[in-house]
């Protein structure tokens, strides 16, 4: 025994080390796959968390420098559907102009002539309509007004990227310079081979052009390039151009690492980018102050100081006019809005990073917490093992929420969830293992039990199937018969039941019915109703004519092969189905109830006989009865009474009684609503209680 428990310690000593060695091999794999970045699904769930914060914790505004000029709904009726005159953008520019703004952006790409400017309509005009054609070419154009009102308005225009050419596109735009310092921004910036712009007689009235493209990740954006590259040529992003002009700097500049791009700069102003020029937005919640119709520009109904010193954005915001963006947190916005909040948190200083070395601190932080589980989990045991893994995972997920509040910093702490929790469950399977290797020399003595258990009650299914299989159904008994009709049930309440139901045609008129309740329970009992249910059937088909001869015929049968002294009660009946004339023999059974077509209950007499197999020699009485058409005879046995819920109450009979009379006053009765009516109302009754003894009932119908 001492040599065993030698072994068996050297065993579990072995098991604990293997889990640790185990713990560490798959850390060393987890440090890799972050290293080289194969994390599959993780990215999702990286930028699942980060919208989360974005959520809970958007950015406070602490200035408005930018005002969003929309042309909404409201504009759009007052003045007509998109695309407007020329000249009556142009209006709307010199009211901008008139109210002193830094700077306006224009998120409206420009590509094509004016269809409704002077020279587009003389084009079109016949040779009849000479003079009208001139004097229409006398006008000065749409564009040219549109021009002249941007030349008393620093105006920077949008431009769109793409990847492919498309119908207007060109790689020839007239741009501001972009100054580099630290290296080739080209080789690490967003590219598009081809460009939307508007008209270059427009570009030429500018003050800027800026990139109005942004990518999204699954129909959501998080991040904007400040700065990305038509064909070779770098171009700023609207919110880093439209800075430019308003404070009157030569140039956007770019800083470079030997990561890539370090940040974007104008005049003082130095925003810190990822390497690829993009810089991850951080949101406020939805700020309708942030816009001003221009159909209240235009009536003259804003405030006069409403754009005065502010960097304003001109945007088409008319539902249908343009596609809403969804941004980190889940607003549905118009697209303009990412680059107002983006001047915004320039100017209040919020800027959300993601530096290169954040990765390297994940996978320190990582390895960190894989080393202390790898040491503490097999030390606390299965019982408390959980705890410092908890407390890890609230760690990762509380100091992520620290750092995104306070400075600004995006920690993935979801990547680090799924690496502790597969090193956790690692380590905590190699111990519930271990704990199993050692349960199982008292599982192999519970065996044998268990295999004994389930092959008695393997035995015990399949007696209830059989027998359950010699009851006969009520719905395919009698098939195309009108002149009565028929439900039974029976429930066991255990494996195999000691009740019995049975009913069949001794000829052409006369139904065979029978409703019985053995003593005891378990197999003897539901053996001896199998018996009992087939002597009755065989002496009822054999013979006898009479419902009293034959139950006294099968009480001598049963009491003479009677050797556990069981006993049956019993109500056997005979109806004459076209005349509705009913002889019934109880046998010591419960009274069956005559549910009549009134609605009244009425109990037909008591036990008119012992039980089967109590006297041997015991003639029983008949009673008859003339059964109205469409009523219910309704036989139960003491399993419906006596079903008892947790409390020890007791279904009762009173109960059964007046759900009777309520089921009767419902309008057309029949059986199979009868025996479901109570079937639900006892099982109602009983709740979660086991049930305490078989539940049987046969309902049956005459309707002549």
């Amino acid at each position: 025994m001492t040599a065993w428990k030698s072994t068996s310690d050297t065993l579990q000593r072995l098991r604990e080390r293997q889990g640790r060695i185990f713990g560490l091999v798959l850390l060393a794999l987890m440090t890799v796959v972050m290293a080289l970045r194969l994390e599959g699904p993780l990215p999702a769930m990286r930028l699942a968390l980060f919208d989360a914060w974005q959520v809970l914790m958007p950015r406070e505004r602490l200035s408005g420098p930018v005002q969003i000029v929309a042309i909404d709904e409201a504009a759009l009726k007052e003045f007509g559907q998109w695309p407007w005159p020329r000249t009556r953008l142009a209006g709307l520019l010199e009211r901008i102009a008139a109210h002193q703004p830094l700077a306006v952006g224009l998120d409206i790409i420009m590509p094509e002539h004016d269809t409704s400017s002077p020279e587009a309509i003389a084009a079109a005009l016949g040779p009849e309509q000479a003079a009208l054609r001139d004097a229409l070419k006398r006008l000065p154009s749409h564009d040219a007004v549109l021009g002249a009102a941007m030349r008393r308005v620093p105006i920077v225009l949008g431009t769109a990227g793409f990847d492919v050419p498309a119908a207007g596109t060109t790689g020839a735009l007239r741009l501001w310079p972009v100054h580099v310092r630290g290296g080739d921004a080209l080789a690490h910036v967003r590219r598009f081979p081809q460009a939307l712009a508007s008209l270059p007689a427009l570009q030429a009235e500018a003050k800027g052009q800026a990139l109005l493209s942004a990518d999204l990740e699954k129909g959501v954006i998080r991040r904007v390039p400040l700065v990305g590259a038509i064909g070779d040529t770098l171009v700023p992003a609207m919110s880093m151009e439209l800075l430019r002009v308003a404070t009157d700097t030569s140039a956007v500049e770019l800083v470079l690492d030997h990561n890539g791009v370090n940040n974007v700069a104008v005049g003082d102003l130095h925003v810190p980018v990822q390497t690829d020029g993009a810089v991850w937005v951080h949101f406020s919640r939805p700020a309708p102050g942030r816009y001003l119709s221009a159909f209240d520009l235009m009536r003259g109904n804003a405030d006069a100081t409403a754009l005065q010193d502010k960097v304003v954005l001109v945007a088409l915001t008319g539902l249908g006019l343009m596609d809403y963006k969804t941004n980190a947190r889940g607003d549905f916005l118009p697209g303009v809005d990412v680059h107002a909040q983006l001047i915004e948190s320039f100017f209040d200083g919020r800027f959300l990073q993601r530096p290169v070395w954040m990765q390297a601190a994940e996978m320190a932080v990582l390895i960190a917490c894989g080393l202390l589980l790898i040491w503490l989990v097999p030390w606390l045991g299965p019982r408390f093992a959980p705890l410092p893994a908890l407390a890890m995972m609230l760690a990762l997920f509380g100091g992520s929420a620290l750092l995104f509040s306070k400075a600004g910093m995006l920690f993935d702490a979801a990547t680090l969830f799924c690496a502790v929790a597969v090193l956790f469950f690692s380590l905590f399977g190699s111990m519930l293992l271990a704990e199993a290797r050692e349960r199982l020399e008292s599982e192999r003595t519970l065996h044998a039990v268990r295999e004994s258990a389930a092959r008695v009650a393997g035995e015990l299914d399949a007696a209830r199937r059989i027998q359950m299989a010699t009851l006969p159904a009520a719905a395919t008994a009698f098939p195309g018969e009108t002149r009565f009709a028929l439900d039974a049930l029976l429930e066991p309440a255990r494996e195999v039941s000691g009740d019995l139901y049975d009913f069949f045609m001794l000829d052409g008129r006369r139904l065979f019915f029978l409703v019985g309740d053995v003593s005891g329970k378990g197999l003897p009992a539901s053996l001896f109703m199998v018996v009992a249910k087939a002597l009755s059937k065989s002496i009822a088909l054999r013979a006898e004519d009479d419902v009293a001869a034959i139950l006294s015929r099968a009480n001598r049968e049963l009491a003479r092969e009677n050797p556990e002294m069981l006993f049956v009660t019993g109500i056997a009946g005979v109806l004459d189905v076209d005349t509705g004339e009913l002889a019934l023999c109880n046998a010591g059974h419960d009274a069956p109830r005559r549910l009549l077509p009134d609605g009244s209950i009425e109990h037909l007499p008591g036990a008119d006989g012992p039980p089967l197999c109590v006297i041997e020699d015991f003639d029983y009485p008949v009673q008859r009865y003339q059964m109205q058409p469409g009523e219910c005879l309704c036989l139960t046995t003491d399993g419906i009474t006596e079903a008892m819920n947790a409390d020890g109450v007791l279904y009762g009979s009173e109960r059964l009684d007046e759900l009777l009379r309520a089921v009767s006053k419902r309008g057309t009765v029949t059986p199979a609503v009868v025996v479901q009516a109570v079937r639900e109302n006892v099982r109602a009754h009983v709740g979660d209680a086991d049930a305490s003894d078989d539940l049987t009932l046969m309902v049956l119908q005459w309707k002549p």
